[in-house]
């Protein structure tokens, strides 16, 4: 029987397997199962090395995807460019490392954007998942990117963003927030909510995708909506890195309706047991 799985720790409340599971539902990959399991860094090439021959491929969330990275035998360009994988397929030539975080936040910049024009973003934030943003900022024709951060972390960044062709400059908390966000075409938060709440008032002056999908909205997507912007949420970026990766595992197109229908509901049971 066909599988595929998600590592990473903790892992226990990935919706990973709602996505993939939906998908091999509708697309009647009737003999495909895809589960989770609990993988450190340092355990995660014990475990994909030993992994029975039916594993097609894994998912990788953190603290994997530098170790993920490492382990493959071939990567891809944009894994290789930005740093980590999120994605390991087995190939007849050894184990296939890719990078589908990139397609998420693209996915999330279309159903934001659709074909409106945009050559400055803010992006907030400067760990691991500003990389793939930057990635999919440039495929979306952004020329300029003002990254907010708590710290300067040019040093990390500058190297990428050049390879990108992006001019991308550094700003602290204590600046022009409202003029710095004024001046963007959109927003791409990967902060956690909690570190913006003193800040969305001023932030909230443009179109903004935030990675945090639980709960939703955020205060920053809420503060956006009463200002007349649109907004996309974490689920849509999860939605679009599991299109690829279901692609890649099976060979078979993505039913994008029915695992995005998926996905929805879940989040919607989730939000129902906590209230």
């Amino acid at each position: 029987m066909p599988r595929a799985a998600v590592l990473g720790s903790p892992i226990e409340h990935s919706l990973s397997p709602v996505l993939h599971n939906a998908g091999y539902e509708a697309a009647g990959l009737s003999g495909w199962d895809y589960t989770r399991f609990e993988v450190t860094a340092e355990s995660l090439p014990e475990v994909v090395g030993a992994s029975a021959p039916e594993f097609a491929g894994f998912s990788v969330t953190m603290p994997g995807k530098f170790a993920a990275l490492r382990f493959a035998d071939i990567t891809s360009d944009r894994a290789q460019l930005i740093g980590s994988a999120n994605t390991l397929v087995r190939r007849a030539e050894g184990w296939f490392a890719d990078n589908t975080d990139t397609e998420g936040v693209r996915g999330a910049l279309a159903e934001l954007l659709g074909d409106s024009p945009a050559r400055h973003a803010l992006l907030i934030g400067a760990g691991g998942t500003a990389r793939p943003a930057l990635w999919a900022l440039a495929e979306r024709g952004i020329t300029t990117v003002t990254v907010l951060n708590r710290s300067d972390r040019s040093a990390e960044l500058q190297p990428l963003a050049q390879k990108l062709e992006l001019e991308l400059s550094f700003t602290g908390f204590s600046g022009d927030l409202t003029a710095i966000s004024r001046a963007a075409d959109v927003i791409v938060s990967t902060v956690p909510a909690a570190a913006l709440e003193d800040y969305v008032f001023d932030i909230a002056h443009a179109p903004v995708l935030d990675v945090i999908y639980d709960p939703w909205p955020t205060p920053l997507t809420t503060c956006a909506a009463a200002n007349g912007y649109k907004s996309v949420g974490g689920q849509v970026m999860l939605a679009y890195q599991a299109f690829s990766q279901f692609e890649q595992f099976t060979g078979v197109a993505a039913p994008r309706e029915e695992m995005l229908e998926a996905l929805n509901q879940e989040l919607q049971r989730r939000s129902q047991t906590v209230k």
